[in-house]
């Protein structure tokens, strides 16, 4: 009875349907149906991050078919919000000059490296993160997270970026002027490690925009619509989006649409 309804909603015979509905599939059709499905298995692979330019340079094909799949299946990325930075710069310490004054292309490993520290909120209180970004690849390479935003933490990262890296020598790395990559105990590390240290001009955000702009991508791709129990449950998930997903999975534009991963073991 629904089938005879239809047809008389449609207007056509009962005998004009059943053809339709045994007509071979098309290869246009069979093609789209198997797009469909490998844009589906990189959206929600990647826990619904990459929009439709990414997943088409992933895929090789046109980005405006991967969008129009994605808008008819009503598969929505992550969207965008802003966060503000935490650091203090208010303080008599001695700073440094900026050396790397926005010249962020880098030509090899290990030669300038940019950090900053930013902030997650959770029901337990703020868990600060400090990371290391390497401008050749844009690799996080050295990273730490606590409940205080002291140089313990910017010293940790710092130790694990230089671990990591086999110790280099003579690398430039950036900062802002806060408290903690101005202290005595952060510029000793450096020093000790052969470090060149620059500093941004005071309050300029655009100075440091390569990390400004990791944090804006940690957080609007993955932390924005989450809320977190404790700071562990929030750790968990900045360990995934940065070892997991960012190194291995997030295609770089600058990197010639290469993930970071990829594009550091073929200078490596």
């Amino acid at each position: 009875m629904r089938i005879a309804k239809l047809c008389e909603a449609l207007f056509v015979t009962r005998s004009a349907y059943y053809a339709w509905d045994k007509r071979p599939e098309s290869k246009r059709e069979a093609r789209k149906k198997e797009l469909t499905k490998q844009v589906q298995e990189e959206f929600f692979n990647n826990r619904q991050i990459p929009g439709a330019r990414k997943i088409a340079r992933k895929l090789k094909v046109g980005r405006r078919l991967v969008g129009k799949i994605m808008r008819e299946n009503g598969w929505i990325p992550k969207v965008v919000k802003k966060y503000k930075a935490t650091t203090n710069s208010n303080h008599d310490l001695p700073v440094a000059e900026n050396l790397l004054n926005r010249e962020f292309r880098a030509d090899m490993l290990n030669q300038k490296w940019v950090s900053d520290i930013t902030y997650i909120p959770t029901d337990e209180g703020w868990l600060y993160l400090a990371g290391i970004l390497d401008l050749y690849g844009r690799e996080i390479v050295g990273w730490a997270m606590g409940e205080r935003m002291t140089k313990d933490l910017v010293i940790k990262a710092l130790r694990q970026a230089n671990g990591r890296r086999n110790s280099p020598r003579d690398v430039l790395i950036h900062s802002d002027r806060g408290s903690q990559y101005c202290s005595h105990d952060y510029q000793e590390e450096l020093r000790r490690g052969g470090f060149v240290c620059s500093m941004s001009r005071k309050g300029n955000c655009w100075d440091n925009a390569p990390m400004e702009s990791f944090w804006g991508k940690l957080k609007q791709e993955w932390l924005n619509d989450k809320r977190f129990r404790t700071r562990e449950d929030a750790m968990r998930e900045v360990f995934w989006y940065i070892e997991v997903y960012y190194k291995n999975y997030r295609l770089h534009e600058s990197n010639g649409y290469q993930t970071p991963q990829e594009y550091t073991k073929i200078a490596a």
